[in-house]
């Protein structure tokens, strides 16, 4: 199977496929931690989130690519954030319409970060051998998994924050969602995860602990999640990066070609 070109469709499906994982986490958190507000919204095909107003789930997905957003969609989805204390952000593609941006201006919106999204078929070659070997973690193995993503990404940050912190925790219990270890000589030292929206598989959650990098732990991840979403029926694989990030390069070396660049647009509440 070839990679589609980018077009509006493929960016509804790929939009589609991120904004409901993070609704799934949205509502992991609100069953682990009911006080916490977490919840989600849609207006016009966009999908709203909130998991407190520090949170970097609390953002939208799908601006004006799915219906038409104006004033009155923008009031709306400002109104969910506003009640809630939060800043309004919206990922947006390229593919959003032109008088959409323009509100967005008027508005006071500000452009704060890039996002590179990357797309290939699921299908793999015969995979590579290794140091690290890589499958999905059974049940129980949750906590392990979250102490990993804690160690991999604390090593990235000085201060991850309390996010971090239950991130592991909400993404081995959000529906949909698969976790996966890297073992380097029968040793768990490196996490991943993978969602599944239509025929799309979204691999996300990667973190590697510092001890084990370079050892291959991210090839063996990617290849045993694309084997394993090919058997779920998935068509295609996407990856969210920042622009020319490390993850950005692994990604490529794995097959992945740049789809398009997200701006992500924040109204002060």
């Amino acid at each position: 199977m070839s990679v589609p070109f980018a077009d509006v469709d493929l960016a509804r499906r790929l939009e589609r496929t991120e904004g409901a994982t993070n609704a799934a986490l949205v509502d992991a958190r609100a069953a682990l931690d009911p006080e916490s507000g977490a919840t989600w919204t849609s207006v016009a095909g966009v999908y709203a989130m909130y998991d407190g107003p520090d949170s970097p789930m609390t953002q939208t997905f799908g601006l004006g690519i799915f219906e038409a957003v104006g004033a009155a969609e923008l009031d709306a989805l400002e109104a969910f954030f506003r009640e809630r204390g939060a800043a309004t952000m919206h990922e947006a593609s390229p593919f959003v319409d032109p008088e959409t941006l323009a509100l967005l201006g008027e508005r006071g919106y500000r452009p704060m970060e890039l996002s590179t999204v990357l797309v290939r078929p699921v299908a793999v070659d015969d995979a590579a051998e290794g140091a690290v070997t890589a499958r999905r973690i059974d049940a129980g193995e949750e906590a392990t998994w979250a102490r990993l993503s804690v160690e991999g990404w604390s090593s990235e940050s000085p201060d991850p924050g309390p996010f971090f912190e239950t991130f592991g925790r909400l993404i081995t219990r959000a529906r949909g969602v698969h976790c996966f270890v890297g073992e380097l000589d029968g040793r768990p030292v490196a996490a991943a995860a993978l969602s599944l929206h239509d025929d799309i598989a979204l691999l996300a959650g990667a973190s590697t602990i510092p001890a084990a990098r370079r050892r291959g732990a991210q090839r063996a991840l990617f290849e045993t999640r694309l084997t394993f979403a090919a058997s779920l029926g998935a068509r295609l694989a996407m990856v969210v990066t920042q622009p020319g990030s490390a993850s950005q390069r692994n990604a490529e070396r794995q097959g992945f070609r740049v789809c398009y660049t997200r701006t992500k647009w924040r109204l002060e509440p």
